[in-house]
């Protein structure tokens, strides 16, 4: 055996941070637990061609916090980590690899669960979860959890709808103009709901066979991606990547309404206040897109069908309070939601104590 596990200095207000290598099968990854005051960590692996260590470092830690706020939210019984192997997902995959970072995964003792994310699959999960058991997301079994995309389709349009009624009065798409940028799975599937729901559809995305499909199968009306901020909506549904809104898009948008499957919307937090401003209601990526990690910690708790169900029930109760407290207190939807995850810590510390 060669892998080596290295206890790094985490930042402040962080748990863990476990540097893991191993040159037989030239793993190279960072582990990160940024709380466990809610249940054991829980969040997905990203291998990334990093350039450096630190680089590595500040995405892991970024992106295990990031996973505290989404299980918090969504009611998981879960803290917040992640992992990262630093290499080229297309180049350096072998069966090997991922079987020594299940030993390093496996080395934490149930203090961590890992799963897929950017540039990992359920296949390479599957090669970790030889060497340990606390690697989910995986196809089969009683408790296979697989493809997490229409679990966080359909949380998101839940919370669309939640968001239409506080907006426009009703959670009746009926007619509604809704734009969905972006059509992977998750984005497809939720362009399809809100089709059934009588929406107004309008797509993009850069794969001519996703917007024939939807044209055809959904009746949605196709734009270029760039005329997304010219183009007159009631809802905008980002499904693609991050920072699409920042200073030159958010004063061009013409929805009222933001609520899309894309991780970090936001081009940096000064966003929220400018959209609020304008009397735009942003519901936060990490709360409305947790179906994916829902479908997850009902593998991890081995609950039935219905655990999944209730928790993606339970997002949206989540977002109408915090749209509730947004509107009574005359704040951003982005800081009433850190409020609401800090208040649930705090409440299960004063448990611990």
């Amino acid at each position: 055996m060669t892998l080596t596990l290295t206890d790094e200095t985490p930042p402040k207000g962080f748990e863990r941070l476990v540097r893991a290598e191993d040159p037989a099968s030239g793993l190279r990854a960072l582990i990160c637990i940024h709380s466990t005051a809610l249940g054991p960590a829980a969040g997905g692996c990203r291998m990334w061609n990093y350039a450096r260590w630190d680089d590595a470092r500040h995405d892991v830690q970024r992106l295990a916090e990031g996973m505290t706020y989404k299980n918090a939210m969504a009611d998981l019984g879960l803290g917040g980590g992640k992992s990262v192997i630093l290499g080229d997902a297309k180049r350096d995959k072998t069966p090997e690899l991922f079987r020594a970072f299940g030993r390093a995964i496996n080395a934490l003792n149930g203090s961590y669960y890992t799963a897929e994310d950017v540039g990992t699959s359920p296949a390479d999960i599957a090669q970790a979860a030889t060497e340990t058991p606390y690697a989910v997301g995986l196809e089969g079994g009683q408790y296979g959890s697989g493809d997490p995309s229409p679990f966080t389709a359909e949380g998101v349009f839940q919370c669309l709808r939640v968001g239409a009624k506080h907006v426009f009065g009703s959670e009746d798409l009926t007619g509604r103009q809704v734009l969905v940028q972006g059509l992977g799975h998750v984005g497809m599937s939720l362009a399809e709901k809100l089709h059934a729901a009588g929406a107004a559809l309008i797509v993009t995305d850069i794969d001519q066979a996703a917007l024939d499909r939807a044209a055809r199968g959904l009746g949605a009306t196709v734009i270029a991606p760039d005329q997304v901020f010219a183009t007159q909506m009631d809802i905008f549904a980002p499904c693609a990547l991050g920072a699409v809104l920042n200073d030159t898009t958010g004063p061009q948008l013409t929805a009222k309404l933001i609520c899309g499957a894309a991780n970090n919307q936001l081009a940096h937090p000064g966003i929220a206040g400018a959209l609020h401003a304008r009397g735009i209601r942003y519901l936060p990526d990490y709360v409305v897109n947790a179906g994916g990690i829902i479908s997850v910690a009902g593998e991890i708790h081995k609950a039935g069908p219905g655990y999944r169900r209730d928790r993606l029930a339970g997002i949206a109760g989540r977002v109408d309070a915090m749209l509730t407290r947004a509107e009574q207190e005359d704040r951003n939807t982005t800081e009433i939601a850190a409020d609401m995850v800090k208040e649930i810590l705090a409440s299960a510390n004063r448990n611990v104590a």
